[in-house]
């Protein structure tokens, strides 16, 4: 793991902001033709590479406890691996292997790779001998061998021996330093080797896992292990600086090269390690990782810079995505066969680079793609399979940089129509004005009959705040190749500092017409000092202050963002943030979108299925993606976000000869009446939480369900939510009521738990027997120690008993204790009067600010 920095078409610019826009060329489009002065990214669709592998979407302590992140995060990924702490490590307090490890089976995962040494409290681990070692080895390994679920588990028995960990002389230039230390590691790697196979004879071991690509290492290494029968069962090491953007594939092509000469058949390779701090969090940055690891089929985890339980850097909360998430989910989506992809430029760090997949079963063909540029690029899909037919029906999608924290929405459809397939089987998508920070995803399928809805995305533009007019503050360079450690950045400056009265930043905008414009700010608060949220005023050209409340975050450049409606006349303007009375934060830049936004769509053939439905593209739909068609053992789950807890009309477009389902969270949502077969329109009021919520539906037991796309429509609407304030509520022992300026109210309820009798308890009234999303609004700074390099934060549990029935729930550490979180907890009520028991026998529950009851239905 990481443990120290290193420091190794058309674009229109209004006033310093940069507004982004992709065009779609068809024959029923409007728009210019390919142009051939453009960069071209080609896609082979009869040139396959390999089943896609969905290797690169592993994270190393990704998962902290069972729940956090969210199901609703990780299921739809289906990680192939994650790498975690040895059972009972010392190393951080969260991170367990045998604890995560249900949430993991839970949504498909395959290999959980357990970083042994991690039993030890200190970086580097300290060195107490090998016997002390073995003992815990020993002791570790047990835990697992009676599990029926132990073969899930590779054992990673060395960690980065080459860089400052027990080994160091590995890296030495000097000889004799090499040689002696290499034949102690290789004398301890037999010895603990043998040891875990000894408790489990058929054990996975991984390694050498070095923090680098060794060449004189690996080479001495192999043949000797081969000779010694002590082979690893997947190769480890790790890639952790920028230059592996270029120099990966001359990495894994010499591996290769050892093994062939060792007479040694390919082991499985997991980079279990990779990409800095300026590249979690950023599609843009993230396709170049994956494409590169996914082409070579390799496994591949994230690295743990920061905090334990966000998918290192891919989870604002709990259960809501931040905009790289969805590129993970696009990756996931992925299903048939690799393609040929041609970039640009190959092996060159921050370039354009894509993955390409087609599944001629599906008869869907997918592109993803991003990095590098700014400007135009002609994506050229080649050899379309004559079964396509002669048009297809293409969208362009993009999920854009939301910061660490901030929350990323449904990704935004730039175009949608249909495109003749020329006589060569290829058609030429341009892209225009693309943004370096976000990827692209491309859908090609079959036309049907009639048109697909044409999109609508909304008037963007960007103003990054080192060009505004800044006061009082002090413009900082963060993340950049050179400097790979410092955290992501929109053009990789900030404006902090402003910690003066007179701090303010001025930002010159240009709407294009009268109307209200969401405006969403970058930044990151200074919460390590304030531990508080912070404050500025926002004024539209010198008018009337309104107060934005930044809520904390990890530190002053782990981005989050923060939105707000703002009402514009068309032409210029100036939005000026100015220093409030609490707190400081830092700006990066401003987003200024116009209102309303696009419905959300989701095609019902790209959605995660399950069982064995068929595609059918007779007709187009809204979405240009056809229809899926379910049968009794069939499932489609859609991923549908929301961007505020509360209710929003959901629509399935759907025909049936028989009666299916919509659950959300293991409950019936609604129900799908028999049409006959006729197409309908299905509405339903359904609450869903801030966040992803996963929407199931399920065939029918007999006939079949042919459904086109489920859309989410309207703004967030809380008519039916109950709110109970904690203070409000039932306490006993140590529960006791506090006051707190942030919480609802002015008041919460602490100390409850660290022992059976402390409890909080609430008396909710039901209208009606059902599901309902009882919502705890929650506040948790505990952290472990200071940490060795990561921040150590601290899940705390809560067992929620309804009527009677507790289920444990973790609440994912927030910061301050003077932030509130809500974390939705799905719940069965019964009519009348329930009794609802926050509780925790053995250690502190969250702080509690209040508890919201909504039924699933409106």
């Amino acid at each position: 793991m990481p443990r120290t920095e290193r420091r190794s078409g058309h674009v229109r610019r209004l006033a310093g902001a940069v507004t982004f826009t992709v065009v779609l060329a068809s024959a029923a489009l409007t728009g210019p033709a390919a142009n051939a002065a453009n960069p071209q990214l080609t896609v082979d669709l009869g040139q396959t590479t390999g089943a896609v592998m969905h290797g690169a979407n592993g994270a190393l302590y990704g998962l902290s406890d069972d729940g956090v992140p969210g199901d609703s995060i990780t299921t739809p990924l289906h990680m192939t691996s994650i790498a975690t702490k040895a059972p009972d490590g010392a190393q951080h307090p969260n991170g367990d292997a045998l604890v995560v490890q249900p949430q993991f089976a839970r949504g498909g995962g395959s290999d959980n790779l357990i970083y042994m040494q991690d039993i030890y409290a200190n970086w580097p681990y300290e060195n107490l001998g090998l016997s002390d070692y073995l003992s815990k080895v020993d002791t570790m390994v047990r835990k697992v061998a009676g599990r029926s679920d132990a073969n899930s588990f590779v054992w990673v028995p060395f960690n980065e021996p080459n860089g400052g960990n027990w080994y160091s002389g590995l890296g030495s230039s000097n000889t004799t330093t090499y040689t002696n230390t290499r034949n102690q590691f290789e004398s301890d790697w037999t010895t603990v080797y043998n040891k875990i196979r000894s408790i489990i004879p058929n054990a996975r071991i991984a390694g050498p896992n070095e923090t680098n690509w060794d060449a004189r290492f690996m080479g001495d290494f192999y043949p000797w292990a081969k000779a010694n029968n002590v082979l690893p069962d997947v190769t480890t090491w790790h890639e952790l600086d920028p230059s592996s953007l270029s120099d990966f594939e001359s990495h894994i092509n010499a591996y290769r090269t050892i093994e062939t000469n060792a007479g040694i058949s390919h082991l499985p390779v997991n980079i279990d390690e990779y990409g800095d701090r300026r590249d979690l969090s950023v599609p843009g940055q993230m396709i170049q990782w994956m494409s590169m690891f996914e082409r070579n089929k390799v496994y591949a985890d994230q690295a743990y810079w920061d905090i334990a339980g966000n998918l290192d850097g891919n989870v604002g909360q709990t259960n809501i995505p931040n905009g790289d998430w969805w590129l993970l989910r696009w990756y996931a989506g992925l299903t048939g066969q690799t393609v040929k992809v041609t970039p640009p430029q190959s092996n060159v760090i921050d370039t354009l680079q894509g993955i390409g997949s087609l599944d001629t079963g599906r008869k869907q063909a997918q592109v993803l793609l991003g990095g590098g540029t700014s400007g135009s690029i002609d994506t050229v899909v080649q050899h379309i399979p004559a079964s396509f037919g002669s048009s297809v029906d293409v969208s362009v999608e993009r999920t854009a940089w939301s910061g660490y924290e901030g929350a990323g929405a449904t990704p935004t459809v730039l175009s949608r129509g249909t495109m003749t397939v020329a006589a060569n089987g290829s058609i030429t998508v341009p892209l225009t004005g693309l943004d370096p920070m976000a990827a692209y995803r491309i859908l090609v399928n079959p036309a049907g009959s009639g048109t697909p809805t044409a999109a609508n995305p909304p008037w963007q533009a960007s103003y990054e705040a080192e060009n505004a007019t800044i006061t009082s503050g002090t413009v900082y360079t963060q993340g950049t190749v050179s400097n790979a450690n410092g955290y992501a950045t929109s053009g990789t400056k900030d404006v902090g500092s402003l910690n003066q009265s007179n701090s303010q930043v001025a930002f010159n905008v240009n709407v294009p017409s009268t109307g209200t414009y969401n405006l969403n700010i970058y930044y990151g608060n200074q919460s390590s000092q304030t531990a508080t949220p912070a404050t500025q005023t926002l004024t539209v050209d010198g008018g009337s202050a309104r107060t934005i409340t930044y809520q904390p975050t990890l530190n002053w450049t782990y981005r989050s963002t923060v939105s707000t409606p703002v009402s514009l006349t068309a032409g210029a303007h100036t939005l000026t943030l100015a220093k409030g009375t609490t707190g400081e934060v830092t700006l990066d830049k401003i987003d200024l979108t116009a209102t309303p936004g696009q419905d959300a769509v989701y095609p019902a053939t790209y959605a995660d299925i399950t069982g064995a439905p068929s595609y059918n593209y007779s007709a187009a739909g809204i979405s240009g993606a056809g229809a899926l068609v379910l049968g009794s053992a069939d499932k489609a789950a859609f991923d549908v976000y929301a961007p505020a807890d509360g209710y929003y009309t959901v629509h399935a477009d759907y025909a049936s000869t028989g009666s299916s389902t919509l659950s959300l969270d293991g409950a019936t949502a609604s129900t799908l009446a028999s049409t006959s077969g006729s197409l309908t329109d299905r509405t339903q009021r359904l609450y869903l939480s801030a966040g992803n919520n996963r929407i199931t539906a399920s065939g029918p037991s007999t006939g079949s369900l042919t459904l086109r796309d489920l859309r989410v429509t309207g703004v967030v609407d809380t008519a039916g939510v109950t709110v109970y304030e904690a203070e409000n509520a039932t306490r006993a022992g140590t529960a006791a009521v506090s006051s707190n300026s942030w919480a609802s109210g002015g008041s919460y309820v602490g100390y409850i738990g660290n022992g059976s009798g402390n409890t909080l308890t609430f008396q909710v009234n039901a209208a009606s027997a059902g599901r309902y999303v009882l919502n705890v609004r929650y506040a948790n700074d505990q952290v472990s120690g200071s940490g060795n390099y990561n921040t150590n934060v601290v899940s705390r549990a809560t067992d929620i008993s309804v009527n009677g029935t507790a289920t444990t729930v973790m609440f994912r550490n927030n910061y301050s204790w003077s932030s509130w979180w809500d974390l939705p907890v799905p719940g069965t009520l019964k009519a009348g009067t329930n009794t609802i028991t926050l509780s925790n026998s053995s250690a502190y529950a969250p702080n509690v600010d209040r508890l919201t009851v909504a039924p699933l239905k409106g």
